[in-house]
């Protein structure tokens, strides 16, 4: 697996961590306990910090960057769906960020909240605990994310993550 050191910065890997061998993790990275990083998720900390808590998952083709103003943070049993773009923002506690979705600069997903597939939560926006996110550019919808199935996904993916470091091997 591609994890690289930029000059002085150098990731910071939990031992109990997944990182898929074709995701790419550069720089000032710090990923927690049980977390998983699937393949060709990209995490760049070079203009500043990216850090992931423990048990949440990265999902294929996420792009995960960083700016030199604002750190990249995601929370504690967070999920943050394929091919979705963060940007400069903050993803609490048991927040899910759904397939394709963009969160940019200074915003703010709180504590169980959800974004949409294909959501763009622009600069600056805060969507409130539990609330859902929906939408070009997204609007916010008060306590309508379902915590259950938040959680359901999150414990699929720690599974999962042991499973693939158990189990999965090049065949080619």
């Amino acid at each position: 697996m591609p994890i690289y050191s930029l000059g002085d910065l150098e990731p910071s890997i939990d031992s109990t961590a997944y990182i898929h061998p074709e995701a790419v993790i550069i720089g000032n990275v710090t990923i927690g306990s049980e977390s998983s990083v699937w393949a060709c998720a990209v995490l760049r900390g070079d203009d500043g910090e990216i850090t992931i808590g423990n048990r949440s998952n990265i999902q294929d083709g996420a792009v995960i960057h960083t700016t030199p103003i604002f750190p990249t943070v995601v929370g504690n049993n967070c999920t943050i769906g394929h091919l979705a773009h963060l940007e400069g923002c903050t993803i609490e506690d048991g927040a899910l960020i759904g397939t394709a979705s963009v969160v940019l600069h200074d915003a703010k997903v709180q504590e169980g909240a959800l974004v949409g597939a294909n959501a763009v939560v622009t600069g600056g926006t805060v969507v409130p605990p539990g609330a859902m996110a929906l939408g070009i550019p997204a609007k916010v919808g008060k306590g309508l994310a379902n915590q259950e199935e938040i959680s359901l996904g999150v414990e699929s993916y720690v599974a999962r993550a042991k499973w693939f470091r158990e189990d999965l091997r090049r065949i080619d």
